[in-house]
Formats: C-alpha cells, structure tokens, sequence
C-alpha cells in the first residue's frame, strides 16, 4: 500500500484573510531548529531504516520559504522511493528562478502555486502579498528551472466575482504551463479574518454554485479533467499524494497541527511549534478511519464509491431505503450509478453534504 508523507511548514510572510490554517505570519525564513525538529520526528517513526514515502508533499504555511538546501536535507532524511511525487507549495512572491532551480535540484518535481486570482484588485482584498505579474513569473521560472509537472490554485466565488474573473486566472495559470489545477470556493472560516469582518459583494449560494459549475465546464474544455471536487488535471497529472487521502490510504503529517492516518488510527501533532521544537508535542490519537470515512471521500472523487470495495473492505451495503435514495439523484442529475459504481455529477458535489446525510 502506498505511504504520502506531509511535511508541514507552518511560517510565512503574512497571514490572508481567508485562511485559518496554523501558521506564523512575519516570517522571511525557515529556522534550522525547525528543520531539524522534522528530521527529529521522521527518525522516531522510522527508526531502522528511512521512511521511503510513495509521495512527499510540504505543505504550509508556505513552504517555498525553506531554503533549497533545507529541503534537500528533508528529503534525503525521507528517502523517497524512486519515482516519487515530491510536491512543494509556494507562493509566487517568494521564489526565483535560482531557488527554483534549487529546488528541481534537491528533488522536488512538482511545485503548486498559490495563485487564486489574476486580478490585484481582489488579490489585495484576499491580504495575498502577490501580483498577477509576480505570479506569471513564478511559471516561466519555474518552466525554465526544469518542471514539467507544475499546479496553481485559483478561488472562486470571491467578493464581487464574474466569469470574466476567472477566465482571467485560467489563462495566466494555463497559459504559465499548468499540468494541475485547484479550483475551490471561498469558505469563510470563523476564525480568519473575513470570518472576523466579512468582505463585501460576497456572491450568494446559488450564484456560488453557478460560478462552480462554470469552472468545472471550462476547466475541461480546456483539457483539465475533473478528477475530484476541487481537482482537475491534464491526463497523467493527478496529484498522486492527495488520491492517497481521498482512496483512505496510509499517510504520515509531522510538525505542529499536521494530521496522519497510519494502519487506520487517526493521530494528529498539537497547534504549538514551540512544544514541537522543543520535542514536548507527542502525537495526540483522534479515532479510527472507517467505513463512514471511506464513503466520504470516495464520493468525492469522480470515479466515485465501488460498492463492492465498501463491501470488502468495510462489510457495508446500501439498504433498500438508500438504493431508491441513490435512482432520485440520478433522476434529479446529481448521480450516475450503473448498480456497482455510485458517482456525483458536477451538480452533485455541490449538494454533497445532503446526499452524504442519506448514505451514512
């Protein structure tokens, strides 16, 4: 069975309104204490030989604030299998062509860009610190620095948001040479600061849903495929650390609030970098991942839920009341299900939730 391995970056130049991911704003660096405090945790839970993940993704924060040879040295602790996806989040005002090149150089073959709008205007709205300009940039040096496999994320339904918005940001990314996308709504969480003070112009839910389903449809007229709620790729491109999440597959987070699945027990490291640092976070256990886990992010994905794998591996089986459940939303289009396979459509994500309420 494949193992992601999630490295978590918790420091960055400022924090966006929109986020309420644990992090340190302020930050222009990674310290070495840190770094070492990851190697630290990567030999307790590897102690006889390296970890050798199928995938390694650092995550963040944002990540793209290690030093190249900092993230050679987290690589080489991990010892990747060959072949792995290594994948680097940044943020396109922290990078060069130089630490790009580094970091192609250290290991990392795949880099997502945090992108989310090709307007500065909103870009200031979202505290993100960068430029479209800034952002266009990041994709050539990146092409130039020797990635083939490069993803961006673009934000929809934003404050006072159009089609012309997003067709805007789908051309910068596209046309930087993305093989990935991430298209996601803004969620107002309660504790960032628009959950704080809401932004204005904020679209409605049936306007939010409208701008989703555009991007789904023109995402894939433009060769991205839809292969989950919020991911579309180029054929051979799907991002292989996070179908290990979604297909309830072992992975390991380690650094403060990074969360891991191993052998099906749920564990997660405290929200406190100082007790990480100074090793007094021992991982707190958080329940098992079972059937109702499976069913969740299997319906996430577009290939969507084999009934018979819920079955065998979780000795599941939709009732009666459930099956007639499932034919009203293929009727209604939110579904197909040819009597093995259960998939949402595009409209059927969006009601996920209250379809999800049926079948648990």
């Amino acid at each position: 069975m494949s193992l992601g391995l999630y490295l978590h970056i918790p420091y960055c130049f400022s924090k966006c309104r929109y986020c309420d991911f644990y992090s340190h704003p302020g930050e222009r660096g990674v310290p070495e204490a840190y770094v070492d405090a990851l190697v630290r945790e990567l030999s307790r839970f590897a102690p006889e030989a390296p970890l050798q993940p199928d995938t390694l993704y650092f995550g963040g924060g944002t990540p793209s604030l290690l030093r190249p040879e900092q993230a050679k040295q987290l690589i080489d602790a991990a010892r990747p299998m060959p072949g792995a996806e290594i994948t680097l989040e940044a943020n396109p005002e922290t990078v060069t062509e130089e630490s790009l090149a580094g970091f192609r150089e250290a290991g990392v073959n795949r880099i997502s860009f945090g992108v989310q709008s090709a307007r500065d205007t909103q870009l200031r709205t979202l505290g993100r610190p960068h430029t479209a300009k800034q952002a266009r940039a990041a994709f050539a040096a990146a092409r130039r620095a020797g990635f083939a496999n490069i993803s961006g994320d673009i934000m929809l339904a934003l404050p006072h948001y159009t089609e012309a918005e997003f067709d805007e940001t789908l051309e910068l990314i596209e046309g930087g040479g993305a093989t990935h996308i991430s298209a996601y709504l803004l969620k107002i969480e309660p504790d960032s600061a628009f959950g704080k003070h809401p932004p204005e112009g904020l679209p409605t839910g049936d306007e939010a849903a409208d701008f989703y389903l555009y991007a789904v449809e023109q995402l894939e007229h433009h060769g991205y495929k839809q292969y989950e709620i919020s991911n579309f790729a180029k054929p051979g491109y799907e991002g292989r650390h996070n179908l290990i999440y979604w297909d309830c597959g072992d992975y390991l987070g380690l650094g403060p609030a990074a969360h891991s699945c191993m052998g099906g027990r749920r564990f997660y490291y405290p929200p406190d970098t100082a007790a990480f640092l100074n090793d007094a976070a021992a991982p707190v256990m958080d329940g098992s991942c079972g059937a109702e886990d499976y069913l969740i992010l299997q319906l996430r994905l577009r290939k969507g839920l084999s009934l018979d794998a819920y079955k065998k591996l979780y000795g599941k089986e939709f009732s009666i009341a459930q099956l007639a459940f499932v034919q009203n939303c293929v009727r209604a289009g939110y579904a197909s299900f040819d009597g093995r396979t259960l998939a949402l459509t595009p409209a059927g994500l969006i009601v996920q939730n209250s379809i999800l309420a049926q079948l648990l």
